[in-house]
């Protein structure tokens, strides 16, 4: 089975409102056309890495508040 591939060190250390508002930028310039090929493919691998970062950042969110809803229904028990 494939590992994923390790994020870039600067994506790795963004927040999620970083790697989100860099990423609509990424969208954006993309969406507007006009780039090169080889400039097109570079967004869109910047683009997935920072869509990755958002998803980590959002499944931490996640566990952190299934964890806090499990305390506190483990102490109203």
């Amino acid at each position: 089975m494939n590992e994923p591939a390790a994020l870039p060190a600067d994506i790795e250390a963004m927040s999620y409102e970083q790697a989100r508002d860099e990423l609509v930028g990424v969208v954006t310039r993309l969406e507007a056309g006009g780039a090169s090929l080889e400039e097109s493919l570079a967004l869109w691998e910047r683009g997935e890495a920072l869509a990755t970062r958002c998803e980590s950042w959002l499944e931490g969110a996640r566990q952190r508040l299934d964890a806090a809803r499990a305390a506190r229904e483990g102490s109203a028990e």
